[in-house]
Parts: C-alpha cells; structure tokens; sequence
C-alpha cells in the first residue's frame, strides 16, 4: 500500500475552492479533508491550486511530433513517447489522441495520405507496454471529404480504445473554410501551392464531397456506435448543421464557427468545445467566432489545446478570472470533458476518484506547474 498526502493545498473541488488536504493511496484519493495543518510526513503545497488532472479531447500535438517539419517523417515511436512526455510536464493525464482516418490517394495537393491504423497500434503498443506517463484513449477525426473513409474506419474495432469520433468536414466553402480566402492563405502558405494548382484542389475536394459526403457520414456515425465511441461534430457553422449534429447524437461540439452554432448547440444540449488558443490570442486564427465572446454570452463548457499544449491550463486559469470562479473555469478542462466522453473515474476530487492531480502556483495571471500525479505516482 502506497500513500501520499498533499497537504496545505487550495484544493479545487466540483463547486468550490477550499484550503485542505489529500490522502493519496493505492492510485485513489482515499480521504479529503479541510484546513491549512501539514501532517507529519505530508508535502506542504504552500497555499497552492490543488486541481484534478487536465483531460484533453482534441489535440494536433502527435502529429507535430511525427511531422516536425513538412515533409519530414519523424521516428514514431520515439514521437509518441515525446508528446506523451510533453503533455505530462503542462499538466495534461489524459489525452484522446487525434489521428485521422480518411485518406485522399488521387489528390497530391491533398496531403492525405493513411497512417492512423499504424499509428494506433504504435500508441496501445507502448501503452502495453507501460512507456508511457499518462492516459491515452484514441479520438478518430473521420474526414468526410476523402476517399477512403469507411475503409480505414473498418480497420478499428471495440478494442481499440476510441473514445471519441468526430465528424470532419473540410471542403472548401463549408464550415471552417465557408470563406474560401482564409483555405488559400492556409493551403499555399503550408504547401506552397500555385493559384491554379489550388483552383484545382478545390475543385476536386468539392466534386469528391458530392459524391461520397453524406455515405461518408453516415458511416462515421455508424462505425462510432460500433466502437462505443462518443460522437462529436466539428465546426458547426449554422444552426441547422447543429440540427444534423444533434440528429446523429453528437455529445459535443468542437469549434463552433459563429455564435448562432454554439447558440444552437445550447439549445440541442450539445456541449461546446474551444480551442484555448484562440482564448488565448483573443480571436480565431481563422476568422472565426471568438472564445472570448462565447465565454462571455455563457455559451463555452470545455477548452482543448488544440496546437498549443500549454495553452490548456492558461486557458483555464484565464477562464477562472474572467468569470470569477475559479473552480468552473478548471472545470472546463476537468469535470466537463471528463464527463462529455463518459470518463466517471477521473476529472473531479472525490474520494475514490482516481489520483490524477496537478499543483499550480499562480504567478499573477499565469499559473506554474509544481507537480503532476498519475494515479497517485508522481511524475
């Protein structure tokens, strides 16, 4: 038997932040209590934020990894332990890792080729085999405007581990990219594209999202239920797409484009979900709505790091001051995607809930990570 007790700590409860203590044991916290005493042989935390582990539902972070640069093909392996590692030292114990599935083979211009079965079966390989320092689930992006979706899509079963499959739609005109401008700078900025040779990409994206999209999508909704995955919409734009979303059982959304969609996904019970950068930044890199103006009109519930790993806890503590509660705004990247995806274990402090903790000591706005607990073992 194992025990650890974190004491003096500002412990951030489900509705509350109260002075306390932690009693770690066996990978569990197996007792809480209130007050500001240091029990002999406890770690004194100072004063400092006590919060449950980060839980992040959508990120690129891997593929960073696996891509350092455009067209350099990292080691896997040593990319997934890499991420894995970075995510541990921002506070981050669960992660449902991003991999697309969906590939485009006649399209150079694409860049869409299929790696997401290899790659998963890299991911619960090192799992297995105990290389890795946190949580890792699976989150399959079914890219819609592709060829070889329901392919790739038959390639992953129940085992697997997916947590989550998202509906991604990225032809040019709709949703993210509904101004075409903002695809062009992004395309030819990326891949250095001529104008014709991205008139071209778009055509054939566009011709390929009629004859295939709605089989397409159908599919994903299909092969989640088959997994047991939690569906998730992507960049919903209008209120009736947030309709269709709701129609397929989406549980969340992530990244509403424009307020009337994330006023829509109230209005459908659809949580939403937004990028902590663009939090951050104050505005969408893209053009689109900002998480600033939905945090304001009550109408934010989970932040993601999306590309920016460190961005999640900032986002969070940046929530906490702008409502003024910081329990909720921790809650964004704790309780509410643990509770969006089904995890009922983690994402909250309470006794018998799993040990996954973080200690954050505030430096003005900021917060500094102090330490990070995987059931109970400290990282």
């Amino acid at each position: 038997m194992t025990e650890t007790i974190l004491a003096n700590a500002m412990l951030v409860l489900p509705d509350e932040v109260v002075a306390g203590h932690l009693v770690l044991r066996d990978g569990r916290i197996a007792a809480i209590g209130q007050g500001r005493s240091v029990p002999s042989g406890a770690i004194d935390c100072g004063g400092d934020l006590l919060s449950p582990g980060l839980i992040e539902l959508h990120t690129d972070n891997l593929e960073r990894h696996m891509e350092p640069r455009p067209g350099v093909d990292w080691p896997h392996a040593a990319a997934i332990i890499a991420h894995d590692a970075e995510l541990a030292s921002v506070g981050i114990t669960t992660v449902f890792d991003a991999l697309r599935v969906g590939s485009v083979v006649t399209d150079n211009n694409a860049g869409y080729d299929e790696y997401a079965r290899a790659v998963a079966d890299e991911i619960l390989e090192l799992r297995a085999q105990g290389a890795l320092r946190i949580s890792h689930f699976l989150h399959l992006r079914a890219e819609i405007c592709s060829q070889t979706l329901t392919q790739e899509l038959e390639k992953f079963g129940p085992a697997d581990r997916i947590g989550i499959v998202s509906l991604m739609d990225h032809t040019p005109g709709e949703r993210q990219f509904r101004d075409v401008s903002k695809l062009r700078d992004y395309v030819i900025g990326k891949k250095g594209l001529s104008e014709d040779q991205f008139q071209a990409h778009v055509v054939e994206q566009q011709a390929l999202r009629a004859r295939v999209g709605d089989a397409h999508e159908a599919a994903a909704v299909a092969h989640a239920r088959r997994y047991g995955a939690v569906l998730a919409s992507h960049d919903d734009t209008t209120a009736p797409e947030v309709a269709v979303s709701a129609g397929h059982g989406c549980h969340f959304a992530e990244f509403p484009t424009t307020v009337e969609a994330a006023q829509a996904c109230r209005d459908h019970a659809i949580g939403v979900m937004m990028g902590a950068p663009n939090l951050i930044r104050g505005g969408s890199h893209s053009g689109n709505v900002s998480a600033v103006a939905l945090a304001r009109a009550e109408l934010l519930d989970i932040l993601s790091s999306d590309y920016v790993p460190a961005s999640l806890l900032s986002g969070a503590l940046m929530l906490g001051d702008l409502w003024g509660d910081m329990a909720r705004g921790l809650a964004t990247v704790t309780a509410a995607p643990a509770a969006a995806v089904g995890l009922k274990d983690r994402g909250h402090i309470a006794e018998g809930a799993r040990a996954d903790l973080i200690r954050i000591h505030r430096v003005g706005t900021a917060g500094a990570l102090r330490g990070t607990w995987v059931q109970g073992q400290r990282l």
